[in-house]
Parts: C-alpha cells; structure tokens; sequence
C-alpha cells in the first residue's frame, strides 16, 4: 500500500509539474525532481497518458497539451459563488460571446447545490444563445494559447480612428476584461516597442509564432493599470475634476472609484472630485451616465468634449420636440 501511495503521489507531481512548464521538461528533467529513474519516468509519463492526462512527446521532451487538459481544482462553496460571480460579471461586459464562459459555467455549477445548479445553468444556456463570432473565438483562442506557452503571437490590428490595419508582433503578458466593454490583451508590441493594449475583436488572423518570451518578474497588472480609469494605461496623467451635485453625492462619496481619487464636500453640498489619469477619454461613458449632475471642470479639452455633446444633444431632442409638436 505505501508502495502505491508514494507511486500516486509522484503521478500527481509528475503532472502538476508539466502543467506548470509550457515548454515541457526533458525525462531526465523530470526523473531529478521526481528523484526516480528515467526508466519509471517512461512507465510514469505512459500511465498518465492511459488515465486521460493528455501528453505531447517531441523527442526526449514531454508536456501537457493545454486545450485539452482539465485542471482538477476542488473549491469551497463560497469559493464557487466568487467564481460564478467573476464569470457573471465578464459575461455581461463582454463584447462578444465567449462559448468557453458557458462551459465553465456548466462545470462550476456541480459545486452548487441543487436549487442553486439549476439557476446556474439557465444562466449558461441564456449566454449559449447569443451569436458566436468564430473569429474572435479563434483569436482568443491562439491568444490564450500564446500566453501559456510563452510564444509570440502575429496579428493584424484595426486601429478604431483610421480603420487601417497593421502587423503586430505581441508578447503576451495579460489578459484583461473592461467594465466598459470587451476583453483586452496587454503585452510587449514589437513595432511599437513597449507594452501595448489591443482590443481583442479588433484582431484579425492571429496566429502563434516560433519566437518565445519572458514575461519581465517585474510586470504586474495591477501596478501597470493603477493610472487608467479603465484599460489605457500611459506615462503622462492628467488630473480630472468633476462636480457632483448634492442629488447624488452620497453616491459619489459611498464608494471609492479609482485608486487616486480625492472627495470633498463642498459649502452647497455639492462634492468635487478629483482623479489623476492616464487616458481622460476613457471617463466619458461614467460621465455621461451621471447626466446634468455633474459638471466637468477640467482638462479645459474634456469639459469643451462634454459640452460640444450637450449642445448636440440639446439640438437633436429640440429637433424631435419640434416634429412631435407639428
């Protein structure tokens, strides 16, 4: 019996270590951590292969293939609420509709009671009803795949002002959701030369490249994102002020909004607001969803925005009271 149990374990080892290097280990890589012989390594690698462990051989070489591999996880019932809460979330703000949302939503829901299960698969089958776009998902597909295996992926990029496209050799380095809408990935961009966000349906003909990477031991992408107030993240930040008007400053002041924001009230009961930014821009659709209860004070540029789009919304809904009234 110890005999079995010391052989399950080093299976388990075996395999947790190959899912942690993309690249694979060579056998004799493997036979030093497992501290056995190469010759029960061969034995080990083919007894994972029979109970299901999809292995990929390229010579003395050995790894996981990784879209086919299931991860065995266990999770506590409040650590699948947090999940189904997390995938709940990116399926609402996301662009397109990800198929792989609704598997795993199908999977998770086997850690939730009965009742709860149900609910939890309605939900995936609502997702599993909108359209597919097959070329994001194939994009998003080589993306992920790219950033696993640490290889460069080639894509052609649409820019959103000119509609032109452009080759781009990224460095995969995250992938990141916006609240405002889509999925994004941020990564070392040859052309460029730094560190690049694009849009992922924004991508065209992504494919997975010979070259390898190392993601910088230093790249974080929280610290990397702590000046966006979304997803574009820069070197220059601009200080935003908004004023809020005591209709809604217990809104403004019951919840902290971006990492760099100061609050204060003012004598009327008004709040000021203030935040330094990489990209001002990305503010617009929050600003624009608060209405006439805010006010834009500075940058002079996106006060002068905001109020260029006041005065073309207050001519557009004029034009229709107009018509109405004839």
């Amino acid at each position: 019996m110890k005999r079995l149990i010391g052989r399950m374990q080093r299976l388990h080892m075996i395999e947790s270590v190959l899912a942690d290097h993309a690249q694979g280990l060579r056998v004799i890589e493997i036979a030093k951590e497992a501290g056995v012989s190469r010759r029960t390594i061969y034995r080990d690698l083919e007894l994972l292969g029979d109970s299901g462990v999809p292995i990929w051989q390229d010579g003395s070489r050995y790894g996981i293939i990784r879209d086919r591999y299931l991860a065995t996880i266990r999770l506590t019932f409040n650590e699948a609420v947090a999940l189904y809460i997390a995938v709940r979330l990116l399926a609402r703000h996301a662009d397109e509709h990800n198929p792989h949302i609704v598997s795993a939503l199908t999977k998770l829901a086997t850690a939730f009671p009965d009742a709860l299960a149900n609910y939890v698969i309605r939900t995936a089958d609502a997702i599993r009803r909108q359209p597919v776009n097959p070329t994001f998902v194939a994009n998003l597909e080589v993306i992920t795949a790219c950033w696993a295996e640490l290889h460069k992926v080639r894509f052609l990029y649409r820019s959103p002002r000119s509609g032109a496209l452009r080759q781009r050799d990224l460095s995969p380095y995250t992938l990141e959701p916006s609240i405002t809408g889509g999925l994004y990935v941020i990564g070392y961009d040859d052309w460029a030369q730094d560190i690049r966000t694009f849009k992922l349906d924004r991508l065209e003909h992504a494919q997975r490249l010979d070259a390898t990477y190392s993601i910088p031991p230093d790249f974080d992408p929280r610290s990397h994102l702590a000046d966006a107030w979304g997803i574009m993240a820069g070197p220059e930040l601009t200080t935003v002020e908004l004023r809020f008007s005591p209709a809604v400053a217990p809104l403004i002041q019951e919840r902290v909004w971006h990492a760099s924001q100061d609050t204060a009230i003012l004598s009327d009961g008004s709040v000021r607001f203030r935040v330094r930014i990489a990209e001002p821009s990305e503010m617009r659709p929050w600003i624009r969803s608060w209405g006439a209860e805010v006010e834009v004070i500075e940058p002079y540029t996106l006060r002068q925005e905001m109020a260029d789009e006041a005065r073309r919304l207050a001519a557009l809904y004029a034009v229709g009271a107009s018509s109405s009234n004839t």
